[in-house]
Parts: structure tokens; sequence; C-alpha cells
């Protein structure tokens, strides 16, 4: 692979791909609440009669109106603490919610703008009436954004946020990306244009403060009170019920059930973000949202914004960042942090800056490391947030500078003292290791490997685990690439010592048998590499046809270690070009690899004729024959201390003006040209799956498929 220059981008992801591969086939997630069923069950068909009589009732547009009437006054209620008024009214919009919900499940968006223009017991709409539905959005902005966060007023904050999420979810039930519709008409002009910085800014603010839900029974009031009626004492006791679900985990329910959501405001608010950020641009005018989420700068920021920026304003960047660490448990906040990092420059600058990059970091190789517990999209966020911050170099420096004690989520090793660019290259390699032994995704260990290539010049003191690791990784493929050819060139009779000598290995191909197995084994690779040397493409094209054709089928395909062996191949070369970055840059920094090196020398020796990897190999030959040579001059039985200082002494005698200079190995990550693809059926799959108070049939759902277990 020629790394100068490379770009790394995220693929277009194809629907209905197999579980655990990069496509927007989901798990579905254990989130879902029995409670939420229950009442969608219980009231689809009150809404169902609703939607069919409001032609002639009109009675949306009454409960809109009356909604709208009371939120003029909402904010002044809010701070002369009047909770009937605010109980009310968070009644009122619930039923909205409800209502809106079904029809926009079940009816196009033509039908349901005339719904919202029908008029009170009348038989017909009227054109010239004001716009209920753009009115509505309007007022749920301007009360998620104006209104007082205040404990009477957390439940109708989380409603109103709900009801935008549901207002964007005609999404979900098309299976194509939306370029076009009524959140693209009403958001990104007119009278709700003014209020996006207010809103992103009044979202990312929730996120970042964790508000917790008030006590259960803060705002349940007695039914006996004046005002309300039937109707909405019967949505108070739906809503207020509900709300003790989301908040105590259920009626009855064991202390031993899932744990409830720290800040249901915080959650929706930063679902609702994820969803305006990921909209497509109108026809005529790009994202706004995603525009004020590119350009907002710190609160300690005194320059003045350009005029061509629009939609700016300012917030807390440490405020930000201290809740991007804490939350990084969330696909969702991991999503964000991936938006900000990538798209907002001010933030990235803010970030790289940071002296305790350790907070973020970390909680990031944990999503790596328990990778088998994550779902894939999870995975690639977390990866890309590496991959991007390791793009700058003065990152790679500091994070072989901070110096962790006892991490105790890592299980292969006890760690009781490794730098965090050591920690960081066990956990990327781990993944590239379980990548290429489960999920095969070539996508996954490319940016792995680009992620290390972008480090290897900065290595500096490595921890003696992580520079075995790079070796005993490197040498793993090595085998297994032999390995390979010999199955390639002799289908039927595989050399029976070279089968022995790898099924002597042990799993993690840390050591050859014995010197005798080692020399047959160099002398066939040299046999086989010699024959590759002349013909190299030629020679393994017809070594596939011959396996082919002992098939007896063109349909039949090739075995996987066919398959793989181009794979194989891409990893070996990439991993000895991070070693060769390492020791032309940084070789006096870094003895425990050169020490890893010399220990695992008989297996690189035997590459050094293979016409694929000549090259990069002049390097390390040259670095393990001067320092092999030093050892032997300095007798037998040296202990791994005498070892370690002959390395050393022989770094400063090594002459670098023999290594062979290589382009700089730096991978840069972009998006292509249409990640929407990606994007929108990722942030949905968050909204089904983690939105508070909000249930969506699975039948209905045509966006992304999801597995039944």
């Amino acid at each position: 692979m020629n790394a100068a220059g490379s770009l790394i981008s995220l693929p277009e992801l194809e629907r209905n791909r197999s579980p655990g591969r990069s496509g927007t086939h989901l798990c579905h997630l254990c989130f879902e609440s029995t409670e939420l069923k229950l009442l969608e069950e219980a009231t689809i068909s009150v809404c169902r009669s609703l939607v069919e009589n409001n032609p002639r009732t009109g009675n949306l547009g009454a409960l809109i109106k009356v909604f709208l009437s009371r939120t003029k006054e909402l904010k002044l209620s809010a701070e002369c603490q009047n909770h009937i008024f605010i109980w009310q009214t968070h009644n009122a919009l619930f039923i909205i919610c409800c209502l809106l919900k079904v029809f926009i499940c079940e009816m196009s968006e033509e039908e349901l703008q005339l719904h919202f223009t029908y008029e009170e017991k009348s038989g017909s709409y009227s054109c010239d009436s004001e716009d209920l539905l753009e009115e509505l959005v309007c007022c749920l902005m301007q009360l998620i954004t104006d209104v007082p966060l205040l404990d009477i007023t957390y439940d109708i904050s989380v409603e109103a946020i709900s009801t935008m999420v549901v207002f964007l979810s005609c999404q979900l039930f098309h299976k194509e990306v939306l370029r076009q519709s009524i959140s693209h008409k009403y958001l990104m002009r007119g009278r709700c244009l003014p209020y996006t910085s207010k809103l992103v800014k009044t979202l990312l603010y929730n996120f970042i403060r964790q508000e917790k839900p008030p006590p259960p029974g803060a705002h349940v009031f007695s039914q006996q009170s004046e005002g309300g009626g039937l109707l909405y004492g019967l949505a108070s006791g739906v809503a207020t019920g509900l709300w003790t679900v989301f908040t105590l985990g259920g009626v009855g329910s064991k202390a031993a059930a899932a744990p409830a959501l720290a800040s249901p405001l915080a959650n929706q608010s930063l679902l609702l973000l994820l969803v305006l950020a990921n909209l497509t641009d109108a026809a005529d005018a790009p994202n706004p949202y995603r525009q004020a989420i590119m350009s907002f700068k710190n609160t300690q920021d005194n320059s003045p914004f350009p005029s061509s920026i629009p939609h700016a304003f300012q917030i807390n960047f440490n405020s930000l960042y201290t809740a991007l660490c804490e939350q990084q448990t969330s696909d969702q906040a991991t999503l964000l942090l991936y938006t900000l990092l990538h798209q907002n420059s001010n933030i990235r600058t803010y970030m790289l800056a940071r002296t305790d990059m350790e907070s973020l970091v970390l909680p990031i190789l944990e999503i790596l490391y328990h990778v088998e517990e994550r779902n894939s999209h999870h995975v690639y966020m977390a990866l890309i947030i590496l991959l991007i911050l390791t793009e700058d170099d003065g990152f790679n420096r500091s994070i072989h500078e901070v110096i962790l004690k006892n991490i105790t989520w890592y299980s292969e090793r006890v760690l009781t003292e490794i730098s965090l660019g050591s920690l960081l290259i066990l956990v990327v390699i781990r993944t590239i290791q379980y990548n290429m032994t489960r999920t095969r995704d070539k996508y996954l260990h490319t940016n792995c490997l680009a992620a290390l290539a972008n480090m290897s010049a900065q290595f500096r003191s490595l921890h003696q685990y992580a520079a075995q690791r790079i070796i005993s990784y490197t040498c793993r493929h090595l085998r297994r690439y032999v390995n390979v050819l010999d199955k390639l060139y002799f289908p039927h009779s595989h050399c029976s010592t070279l089968q022995h000598c790898f099924s002597s290995l042990s799993d993690n191909g840390e050591e050859l048998l014995s010197l005798t197995c080692s020399h047959i084994l160099r002398s066939y690779a040299s046999s086989l590499f010699s024959l590759l040397s002349k013909k190299h493409n030629k020679v393994l094209e017809q070594a596939t046809q011959s396996l082919r054709g002992s098939l007896s089928s063109n349909d039949v395909p090739l075995p996987d270690y066919a398959q793989d062996l181009n794979v194989i191949e891409e990893v070996i070369r990439m991993m000895l070009e991070i070693i060769n970055s390492c020791l032309t840059n940084s070789l006096h920094h870094n003895p425990n690899l050169v020490y890893a090196l010399l220990y695992k020398r008989d297996l690189f020796e035997q590459f050094q004729t293979h016409p694929s990897f000549q090259d990069i190999m002049q390097n390390i030959d040259l670095v393990i024959n001067f320092f092999n040579s030093r050892l032997l001059q300095a007798g037998a039985e040296l202990s791994v201390e005498r070892v370690l200082e002959i390395i050393k002494q022989g770094v400063v005698a090594l002459p670098k003006d023999r290594l062979k200079k290589f382009p700089e190995l730096k991978f840069k990550y972009v998006e292509e040209e249409q990640p929407e693809e990606f994007f929108i059926p990722y942030v949905w799959s968050l909204v089904y799956n983690s939105a508070v108070g909000l249930y969506w049939n699975a039948q209905d759902i045509q966006l992304f498929t999801m597995d039944s277990d």
C-alpha cells in the first residue's frame, strides 16, 4: 500500500448486509419498553379514529390551537410556579405527540399537511388559514430554548424535544434517504430558521449539564384541582405514570432491572441534535444545523465571527469536553464526538491542545477493547476518532508522555504502568486481530493500520509488551502467508514438515519450536519466494486457477485461505512499513522494539527475497544484522538487561545514512461523497433504540432492518 497522501474513507453501507458487517443491518436492543408498546396498542384505535374524523371535526387543529395559546404564557407560568397550567400544557403536548406519530406513520406528507389545515367543525380545509404545522414547530423550538429548566418544566421540555423528533421521523418510513420533506420546508427556511443557533446551543447545553429528572411525585398534582376536564385527566394519568416508568424502571420492578437513564433530557436532546445535524441539504440551502455545529466557538474566544458564517454561537468548551469524556459509553455520545472532531476545527484544535488527553482517549480505547460487546457502528466511530486524532503529530508525541497505572479493564496482561501511546497500540492491534479472525472486515483493519501508521514515526519508549505485540502480530501473518502459499501451490500434498511446523505454534503464533523447524521453514519459504520473484502476479494467478480447477466447478468459491492472500499481504506490507517508520525515525527511543525484532529475526530473514517486501525489508534487515553482530561480539548467555544495554549503546553507533528513506506514513480520514447513506440510518437506529418515551412498531420501519433476536 502506498501510504503517502492516501485517504481512508467511510464506505457507503449497503442495506441488509450480514450481521457484524458495516451495514444498516442493526441489532435490536433491549431498551424497548413493554409499557410503551402497551400504550401504543391501547391508544392506536383512538388515534386512528381521530384521524378518520378529523376532516369533519377539525379536532387536531383545535387541540394544537389550545396548546399554542397556552405556550405564550408558559415562561411566565414557570416563573410564577404555576404547576397546574404547566401540567395541563404538557398533557396537551403529550396528546399532540401521540397523534402526530400516528399521522406521520400512516399517511403521506401531503395528507399530513391537509390535516393541519382542516377547520374546526367544517367539511373542508382552508388554504388561506395560518400554517399550523409550521407554527407548532416554531412553538416547540421556542419552548425548548426559552422556557427555563425547572423541576416543574422538566417534563414538558423533554416532551417538546420528543415531539420534534416525531416530527422528523418520516425518514423512518422510507427506504431511501429523504432529500426533500416537510422537515426541509420548515426547518431550513421561513419562521424556524432564526432559531437555529439558539436551538443547537440549548441542545448541547442540555447534553453538557446532564440534568436529572425531578424526584417522582414532584410533578404529580391532585386531580381535584380546577381545569383540565376528563381528557386532560386521562392524559395526565398516562403521562405521569409513563414518566414514573422511565425514572424508576417500572412499577414493582426489581433492583436488578436495567438501570434508569440518568438524564432523559440530555439523551433526548442529543438524539434530536444528531438528527438535525444529519439532515440532507435542501435543494437551495445547506443544512443550517450542520453549519451551526461546524462553526461554534469557545466562550473564551473573543475573536469576531466572520460575516460569512451564519448561525454562529459560543459555548464553554471545557464543559463540553468533560461531558464528552464522561458519556462515551453510549453510541450517540461517540457519534457526537466524531461529528465535532470531524466538522468543527475549533473543537478539534482545542481537544488536541488539552493536557489531559487520556480523559478522552481511554474511554475510546475501552470501546475498542470490548469490540465483541459493541455494535459495528459504535466500533467504527471510535476507530475513526482515533484516526482523526493520530493525524496530528503533536498528539502522537504527547500520548507517549502520559503514564497510566493499573488499567483494570485490560485483562490480557497486568499493566501496572504503561504510556497512553503503548496502550493505544495494544488495543488497536487487538482490534485488528479480532477483526481478522472474526468479522473479517477490510475497512476496519485498514483504518486500524492507518492509525498505527500515523503514530509510527513518533513511537517513544514503547512498553516491552507493546513492542512484542507489534512484532509478534507481524510474524503471525508472515507465517500465515507462507502457509497459504503452500496450500495454493500444493493443494493435494502439502509439505508435511511445514504443516507440522505450523501446527506446533501456539494460538498466538508466538514461537517456533526449534531451530531445525525454523531452518526448514526458512528454506521452504525462500524457494517459494524465488518462484514468486520471477512472475509474482502470474504465478499466483496460475496457482489460483489450478486450485479452482481441482474443485471441478467455476461456481464453487475459492477457499478462505486463497481469498485471504491479498489481504494478508496487505497487512504484512503495512506492518513492515510501520516497523520501518519507527526504526528510521525513532530508533534511539525504542530499544524494546529492537529487542523484539532480534528475538524474531529468523522469521524476518525468510522474507528478504519476497518481491513485494524486498524494498521495505532492507532497513529491517540492516538493523537486525547490525545489532545481531554486536550481540555475538558480547558473547553467549546474555541477560535481558545486558541485551537492552547493548542495544542502547549500539543505537549511537548505527550509521543512519545507511537506512533507506521512504515517504512519510500519513493517512487522512475523509467521508464519502454521500455520507448520509451511512449516517442517517445509523442516527435513526439510535433514536429507535434509545429515545425516551417513544415507541415505533418494528414492522413499520423501512429505513433499516433489525435482527429478530
